[in-house]
């Protein structure tokens, strides 16, 4: 197992260059550590790597991811995204908990919180929706990309109308939260619930619309059409 994060990290660092890890660096306002590798790159060698690890157990290969996220290393944080998302369909009750210590412990930018939310937790969430009161619980990290996660967790099933009852709670929950990171998590997920569900999100908005914070507002009418963002940012 040590001889694949080991060839991992040396196919990652052989197609780093300061050019592209510069231009990673300014999508940022928080410190990262990129290694200067392109998406589509760093793509191509999750998938090649995972060919190599595919028959081992899972366990084995969330070993490998947490090996990989403890480095702090921003593309190593995206192949444990795409290792952990490759095994969607086995996954269990019993991987929240490592799931979570993911998120409370390695997620230190919104990439890495927004790709691997969006995908592991969501996907585990239409498998075990009892978990929701799990995600609602984020709301009071006082890690912002916790509080975060809590919200954008439910970007892809708020697509498909699931969880509305929840979403609302926690786009209340986290309302008046000063940290824009977290605004537009929720402003996001309320965006996505819009999709069908659009005349609950916009009277949830026009409630709200005299103290949300406008970032939150912006994302959460954004595919509205033109007179209900009008109304609902005017502040009348």
């Amino acid at each position: 197992m040590a001889e694949i994060i080991e060839l991992v990290r040396n196919q990652l660092a052989e197609n780093a260059d300061n050019k592209t890890k510069e231009s990673i660096k300014r999508f940022f306002k928080e410190e990262i550590n990129p290694y200067g590798v392109k998406s589509a790159i760093v793509g191509k060698i999750s998938k090649q790597a995972f060919k190599t690890i595919k028959t081992l157990s899972k366990e084995e290969i969330f070993d490998l991811c947490e090996e990989l996220w403890k480095s702090g290393m921003l593309e190593e944080s995206f192949i444990v995204c795409n290792w952990a998302y490759a095994l969607r369909k086995s996954y269990s009750e019993g991987d929240f908990p490592r799931f979570e210590k993911w998120v409370n412990e390695y997620v230190s930018n919104w990439a890495s919180c927004d790709t691997f939310c969006t995908n592991t937790i969501g996907s585990f969430l239409e498998l075990f929706p009892d978990y929701i009161e799990k995600i609602i619980g984020w709301t009071t990290s006082k890690n912002r990309w916790v509080k975060r996660a809590s919200a954008v967790s439910l970007v892809n099933p708020a697509t498909k109308g699931l969880f509305k009852q929840e979403i609302f709670e926690i786009a209340d929950r986290l309302l008046l939260d000063p940290d824009d990171m977290v605004q537009k998590g929720y402003g996001w997920m309320l965006k996505s619930l819009a999709e069908t569900c659009e005349n609950e999100v916009f009277q949830f908005v026009l409630s709200k619309k005299s103290v949300m914070p406008r970032t939150a507002l912006r994302y959460a009418i954004e595919k509205m059409p033109e007179e209900k963002r009008r109304e609902a940012m005017s502040r009348s």
